[in-house]
C-alpha cells in the first residue's frame, strides 16, 4: 500500500479512526479520573568531608562520589524507615514507607536529592523532613570512627522539603496525550486492517482483478432515487442522467462488428440495482428515437411495471400461455416512448418457462420488431434464470454495488455464465459515493443549469440542442 492509497483509506474511514481516536482520550480521562492524586515533596542533603580526618586529602573527591551513592540507597534503608515510622508514628510498614521514597544523587557532586510522595501533600512534606534529619542524624552515628570524635563525613540540609500542593500524578496532559496516540494508532491499524480485508468492490482495480471486462459506467449514488427513479423524472444536467449517457454511448462500441440487439442486465445477488439500471439504460435509449422495448423477466420479483407505471397483470406470462397476443401484451411508457413488457402473472416455476422453446422463438421475434430489447433479469446466484436468458440474448450487462458486492461473488456470477456460453459486455458500478467517482476513472458533470420549463421549451425548438442530445 503506497502513501496515495493509504490517503485514500484514511478518507473511507476517517470516521472510524476520529471514534476510535476520541474513545481512547476518554478511557484515559477516566482512568486520570479514578487515579488518586499523589504530592511529592524534596528536599536535598550535601555531604562534606573533615580533610584533616581523611586518610588521603587527595582522594577527597572520589571518597565524596562513592558516599553520596551509599547514603542514597541509605536514605531508603529500612533501618531509617523504622526510625522515621517511630518519630511519626506511621500505620505502615518500612517496606511500605521506603516505596515513597527516591533518592537521586547530583552528577560529579555529592548533593542528593530526596523525594517523598504521598496521597496528603502536608504528610508528604512531614514525611520528607523526618527522613532528612534521621538521614543527618543517623550518618554522623556511621562516620564516627571508634565511638567518639567528629564524624568523617558530614551531612548538611541545603533546602528543607517543602510543602507543594499542586499533584504530581496524574498527569492529565500526558495522559491525554498518550491516550490518544494510542487511540490514532489503534484507528488507522483498524482502519487498514478492514481494507485489507475488505473484498467488497471499491476500485476499478477490484474489478480487473476477476475479469477482463471493462467497466462501462459508475453510477452515482443518489438519495432521491426513491423519489425520482427514472430519467424523465431528472433535469438534463443531472449526474444520473449523463451517467446513462455514456453507459449507452459505451455500449454502442464495445462489439462494432456485432452490434448487439438483445442485452440481458443482471446482477451477482438482489439489492444491487439492476432493475434501476435496466429500466434508465432502456429509457436511455428510446430518447435517441430507436425503437426499444424493455422485457421485465424477474417472474419471481418483478419491479419494471411498477417503476414505469404500466399495467403488471400483462405481460410475458399471458402471452407465452397464449392468453394474449404478443402485440397487446407490450404497453407504451408515454414520457420517453419505450416499449414495455411486463412480467404478468407470477408462474410457480419461472425457470422451466425461461428456457422454454416458446419463450425463445418469442424473443428471437421482436428481436426482428426492435431495434434495442433490455431483459431484466434475476440476479445470477440466486437462481439460474439470467443465465438461461443469456443464451438467448447477444450478451450481457453486470449490475454490481459499490462497497457491497465482493469480488467473489463477482467472480462467482461471471464464472455461471462463462459456463453457458454467455457474453459479458462489461460492468456497471451502481450507487458509488461521490467521493470514490474516480476510482472507475469515471467522472461527469454535476447538475450546473436549471431544468426550467423556458430552457427545455428552447431545447425541443433548436434542432441543433436536439441532435446534441442523441448519441
Amino acid at each position: 500500500m503506497d502513501f496515495k492509497q493509504f490517503l485514500q483509506v484514511l478518507r473511507r474511514h476517517w470516521l472510524g479512526v476520529v471514534l476510535m481516536f476520541l474513545l481512547s482520550v476518554g478511557a484515559a480521562s477516566g482512568i486520570s479520573l479514578a487515579q488518586t492524586p499523589t504530592y511529592e515533596s524534596t528536599a536535598k542533603v550535601f555531604l562534606s568531608v573533615n580533610t584533616r580526618n581523611a586518610t588521603d586529602a587527595s582522594a577527597v573527591s572520589y571518597f565524596l562520589t562513592t558516599r553520596a551513592q551509599s547514603y542514597a540507597s541509605l536514605a531508603k534503608s529500612a533501618e531509617l524507615a523504622e526510625r522515621v515510622i517511630e518519630v511519626l508514628d506511621l500505620d505502615m510498614t518500612p517496606a511500605q514507607l521506603s516505596s515513597r521514597i527516591s533518592t537521586e544523587v547530583v552528577e560529579e557532586t555529592s548533593l542528593i536529592t530526596i523525594t517523598v510522595s504521598d496521597e496528603d501533600p502536608y504528610d508528604a512534606q512531614k514525611i520528607a523532613d523526618v527522613v532528612t534529619n534521621e538521614l543527618q542524624v543517623y550518618t554522623e552515628e556511621l562516620e564516627t570512627v571508634g565511638g567518639g570524635g567528629e564524624p568523617q563525613v558530614a551531612v548538611h540540609i541545603t533546602d528543607p522539603p517543602e510543602y507543594n500542593g499542586t499533584p504530581v500524578s496524574p498527569n492529565w496532559a500526558i495522559n491525554l496525550l498518550a491516550g490518544g496516540l494510542i487511540g490514532l494508532l489503534i484507528g488507522l491499524a483498524l482502519a487498514v486492517s478492514r481494507e485489507l480485508l475488505d473484498r467488497t468492490v471499491r476500485t476499478a482495480d477490484h474489478i480487473a482483478e476477476v475479469t477482463d471486462a471493462p467497466v462501462l459506467v459508475s453510477i452515482g449514488f443518489d438519495s432521491d432515487i426513491r423519489q425520482a427513479p427514472l430519467l424523465t423524472d431528472l433535469s438534463g444536467f443531472a449526474a444520473r442522467t449523463e451517467a446513462f449517457r455514456l453507459l449507452r454511448t459505451n455500449l454502442q462500441f464495445i462489439d462494432i462488428d456485432h452490434h448487439a440487439r438483445v442485452l440481458v442486465v443482471t446482477s451477482a445477488v438482489p439489492g444491487e440495482g439492476k432493475t434501476m439500471t435496466s429500466t434508465n439504460l432502456a429509457v436511455a435509449l428510446a430518447q435517441t428515437g430507436r425503437t426499444v422495448l424493455i422485457i421485465d423477466a424477474d417472474l419471481r420479483r418483478p419491479r419494471v411495471a411498477a417503476m414505469l407505471g404500466v399495467d403488471p397483470a400483462i405481460g410475458l406470462t399471458t402471452a407465452l400461455v397464449g392468453k394474449t397476443d404478443i402485440e397487446d401484451a407490450i404497453q407504451v411508457h408515454d414520457p420517453s416512448g419505450l416499449h414495455v413488457l411486463a412480467s404478468g402473472a407470477k408462474p410457480p416455476n419461472p425457470t422451466e418457462i425461461l428456457q422454454s422453446r416458446v419463450t425463445r422463438d418469442l424473443i428471437l421475434r421482436l428481436r426482428q420488431s426492435y431495434d434495442m430489447i433490455i431483459i431484466d433479469a434475476p440476479p445470477l446466484l440466486p437462481v439460474a434464470d439470467a443465465s438461461v436468458l443469456t443464451t438467448i440474448a447477444d450478451g450481457a450487462v453486470l449490475v454490481v454495488r459499490h462497497g457491497q458486492t465482493t469480488r467473489d461473488q463477482v467472480a462467482e456470477a461471471l464464472n455461471r455464465l462463462s459456463q453457458i456460453g454467455g457474453k459479458v459486455y462489461g460492468i456497471v458500478v451502481n450507487m458509488v459515493a461521490k467521493r470514490s467517482i474516480g476510482s472507475y476513472y469515471y467522472y461527469y458533470y454535476e447538475e450546473t443549469a436549471p431544468a426550467d420549463s423556458a430552457s427545455r421549451r428552447k431545447e425541443k425548438a433548436s434542432p441543433q440542442a436536439k441532435g446534441s442530445r442523441r448519441l
